[in-house]
């Protein structure tokens, strides 16, 4: 199933397909909200070669990422990032709906 509610951008799709061709098979990741972290709510992001029956698939450029719909809930109107600065490189979730949101962007709060 796919969904329109939360996208992947440009460079996260670019860099899901470079891990996938280095690992020589299709990888996608998956993402999902789960309860904790210091706000409350934090993400927890695999990467995964297949995925689950219930899960959601965001596409973008051949590259693909997985939600579960109870995540969906949390994540709706987001975008799936991949940002690479001088401190590291990393997937992001630009998530609208969270209010607040820890130090180091892991835990968020809605």
């Amino acid at each position: 199933m796919t969904t329109s509610d939360l996208t992947l951008s440009a460079s996260a799709a670019e860099r899901l397909k470079a891990i996938s061709q280095a690992q020589g098979k299709p990888i996608m990741l998956r993402i999902a909200v789960e309860g904790g972290g210091c706000s409350g709510f934090q993400y927890q992001l695999d990467l995964v070669d297949a995925a689950e029956p219930d899960d959601l698939r965001i596409e973008r450029d051949g590259a693909a990422a997985l939600v579960d719909e109870m995540s969906l809930v949390m994540l709706k109107g987001s975008e799936i990032d991949f940002v690479d600065e001088l401190v590291g490189a990393e997937f992001k979730i630009r998530n609208p709906n969270a209010k607040s949101s820890c130090g180091c962007g892991v835990s968020f709060s809605i």
